[in-house]
């Protein structure tokens, strides 16, 4: 039985970050992971682009847009919902996912989901660099590993 899987391998990408604003001090963290790998596994400083958006809420309309110019290879969006005392944490991360992911799969295009829903500013910076690692960082792995793998997996045109 074959198996196969995605390698992350960034050589001759393009690849586009979108963060949120909102709680920028962690989600900078985040952006910062995503850009070490990226480069780490071969995507060229100068192939990246950074997007900044007000909040979670705008990720997947921003990632619609970029998806739309069929510039990149691949989104990672990062981004930080922390929990309050309303409801709105789960309105505003539940439509971030949903929204992404509805994104990726319409498009055929890998969105690495990077975005935190933490109960507590601690969670976070666990997520963003600390303890927990960086999920920047792994969102970005696995938009690479999804590249390759789409293309893999792709059936040749030379027919």
């Amino acid at each position: 039985m074959p198996e196969f899987h995605g390698l992350p391998s960034g050589v001759g990408r393009r690849v586009v970050v979108i963060a949120s604003r909102f709680n920028e001090p962690v989600v900078k963290k985040l952006v910062d992971g995503a850009m070490e790998a990226l480069v780490k596994y071969g995507v060229v400083f100068e192939d990246i682009d950074v997007i900044w958006v007000p909040g979670a809420w705008e990720l997947p309309l921003v990632a619609r847009w970029l998806l739309a110019t069929e510039r990149y290879d691949g989104i990672v969006a990062v981004g930080a919902v922390i929990r309050g005392d309303t409801a709105h944490f789960e309105y505003i991360a539940g439509e971030a996912s949903r929204g992404l992911a509805a994104a990726s799969a319409e498009s055929e295009t890998p969105i690495g989901f990077g975005v935190l829903t933490c109960d507590t500013d601690e969670q976070a910076e666990a997520r963003a660099g600390g303890a927990h690692g960086n999920k920047g960082f792994d969102a970005a792995v696995a938009t690479l590993e999804m590249i390759d793998l789409y293309n893999r997996l792709a059936p040749d045109d030379e027919d």
